[in-house]
């Protein structure tokens, strides 16, 4: 045990996390020379040049002569995705905090690092990107130093790209971060922290052991689902799965045991022996929490088996996915998903597509909201169809963040601009180092998951970091924004919103909607109303036939007669005729500037 290490590398996005993982792989002989990113092996992952899953590889390294296993998680960098960063920093002992040399410390930077310390890991910080020209190690290093409190020469200088310092950080790692601590000879404890479905095997855990040792063919209980299992293969995760005999105490490997249903493998879940059981499970992993919420539905109504199967096998791979079944009159059934955050709803839509063929309609995404009623009853509501009748509500809360943003002074002016039309409260301001400030603001949730971030990024030309924690609900004036087509509501387009913005935000639905529903043989009206109030309408004209073009001459009463009864026939049409809302209408309404 005293020769294992178990770390992860966390940092903001695009800090060069992955490539620096590349460079340790080929240093310790793991792999090759090879392309880029070798642990970044999803598609959209490559595409988008982001990690989106938490990766485990193990590396064998020796150093002053003793023979050392490293376990490495190279973990995501983006906000919605801090779930995966948190399961990865639960079964580690430390964590390489990587800086960009041409960044700085950003705010992602300082979110992950407080996760990490809450965890009492060892931290290692190094300095990315030192080959670059507009590097400037000196600043980032007094930015490290005001944050962590450390030396100077504990600060290690590196570049993923051309392998600077890389022997310095695998030094660091073995001398710095401490060996896992557990009794060997106690009951066997195994953290599940990550799994993924094989279509040929089942599902695949993958584990840390914190206590015991575990050896193929045992039987093994997992603790919180009581289900038991024989562990039919187990091993260690190098570039592919390598079989072992057993595994011991502090190390990391992952358990093949046949298990075909999704929901008996919970991330956090302990795993231990039938015929030696420990008493407790693991604690101390926390549920996942989520912030928007938006249904999905498939475009077939007879795919919603598929849908569901599709949901679980994506939830295996993806922890921080929830959902429960829900029905719309609009859409038909389909399910109303939690996710951490709109790239996160993204990901998942693609890989929906991409992995499992699913063609689905996802509506406008909202978050929970808290309804008291009259009768001193408090509701959650995640879904504006189900609030309940605006004359048995007292009030509604909504959930609020504590927001930090991290730019250079030269862009405060906008960015406060920006906030503060979005409802946001400024709670302080601090200059970090030099001209960087970080700028603190109470804002509603729900004001932030369409369009914020993208504005953001857009008026300090990328050089603004944002991170956010939730903060509680606070009482709120917000109303049911309905559209209605032809005087039927569209369950899928309504939005819960703050009374100063609804008649805006109506008006602007309204306009889209003319612009993107198809003209039919009638007229479509297109209102918003607030309960019975009809604040904005739009009306796509219908398409008509020129009926009195064989009338020439004679009397006007001809032509009027001819009109009349196309009149006549239209409003039959009408009665009938129902509106088809097309996709890209639900996804512009996302987009609304």
């Amino acid at each position: 045990m005293k020769n294992i290490r178990n770390f992860c590398i966390v940092a903001h996005i695009d800090h060069g996390k992955s490539t620096l993982a590349d460079r340790l792989l080929e240093f310790t002989k793991t792999i090759d020379v090879t392309e880029n990113q070798v642990l970044d092996d999803m598609d959209l992952e490559r595409e988008r040049g982001i990690t989106i899953k938490s990766h485990a590889i193990q590396m064998d390294y020796e150093h002053e002569g003793q023979k050392y296993v490293l376990n490495l998680i190279d973990t995501p960098g983006h906000v919605d995705f801090s779930y995966e960063v948190s399961r990865s920093i639960a079964s580690c002992e430390g964590a390489l905090l990587v800086v960009d040399a041409t960044q700085g410390v950003q705010a992602q930077t300082i979110s992950n690092l407080y996760m990490a310390i809450d965890h009492d890991l060892e931290i290692v910080p190094v300095i990315n990107k030192c080959d670059m020209d507009n590097a400037m190690p000196e600043e980032v290093e007094d930015e490290i130093i005001d944050l962590l409190g450390c030396k100077r020469e504990d600060i290690i200088r590196a570049s993923g790209k051309t392998g600077l310092g890389v022997e310095d950080i695998l030094h660091a790692v073995i001398e710095r971060i401490p060996a896992p601590k557990g009794d060997p000879n106690a009951p066997l404890q195994a953290l599940i922290f990550d799994s993924v479905f094989n279509p040929f095997r089942g599902i695949i855990a993958y584990f840390k052991v914190v206590n015991g040792t575990i050896r193929t063919g045992e039987k093994v209980r997992f603790v919180n689902t009581k289900k038991e299992y024989g562990a039919d293969e187990i091993g260690v995760l190098k570039m592919e799965m390598k079989p072992r005999g057993e595994i011991g105490c502090g190390n990391v490997g992952y358990i093949v045991s046949g298990i075909k249903t999704a929901t008996e493998v919970k991330v956090g879940d302990t795993i231990t022996s039938i015929a030696n059981p420990c008493d407790d499970a693991i604690a101390g992993f926390e549920e996942v929490k989520p912030m928007v919420f938006a249904g999905i539905y498939p475009i077939a109504t007879e795919d919603f088996e598929n849908l569901r199967s599709s949901l679980e096998k994506l939830q295996l791979n993806d922890a921080s996915l929830s959902f429960m079944p829900e029905s719309s009159v609009a859409l038909g059934f389909g399910f109303r998903c939690g996710f951490l955050g709109l790239l996160h709803m993204e990901i998942v839509q693609e890989r929906l597509d991409r992995e499992f063929d699913m063609d689905v309609i996802t509506t406008v995404p909202n978050v929970s909201y808290l309804v008291h009623t009259k009768h001193k009853e408090v509701l959650e509501v995640h879904n504006p169809s189900d609030m309940p009748d605006p004359t048995e509500i007292d009030y509604v809360e909504e959930p609020y963040i504590r927001s930090s943003v991290i730019t250079s002074a030269t862009y405060i002016g906008p960015i406060m601009t920006l906030c503060l039309g979005k409802r946001g409260e400024l709670v302080k301001q601090v200059f970090v180092a030099g001209n960087r400030v970080e700028i603190i603001f109470d804002m509603p949730l729900g004001e932030i998951v369409i369009d914020f971030y993208d504005k953001l990024k857009s008026i300090s030309r990328g050089y603004a970091s944002f991170d956010y924690h939730q903060d509680g609900f606070r009482k709120s004036n917000l109303v049911k924004l309905d559209i209605l087509l032809n005087g039927e509501p569209v369950d899928a387009l309504s939005t819960l919103t703050h009374v100063d913005n609804a008649v805006n935000f109506g008006r602007r639905m309204c306009e889209k909607l003319k612009e993107l529903l198809p003209r039919q043989q009638f007229d479509i009206a297109i209102q918003a109303a607030i309960g019975a109030k009809i604040i904005a309408r739009e009306t796509v004209k219908q398409v008509r036939k020129d009926v009195t073009a064989k009338c020439y001459g004679g009397d006007i009463s001809r032509k009027r007669k001819l009109l009349e009864k196309q009149k006549r026939g239209k409003k039959r049409m009408k009665q009938i005729g129902n509106v088809q809302v097309p996709q890209k209408a639900f996804l512009a309404v996302l987009k609304l500037d």
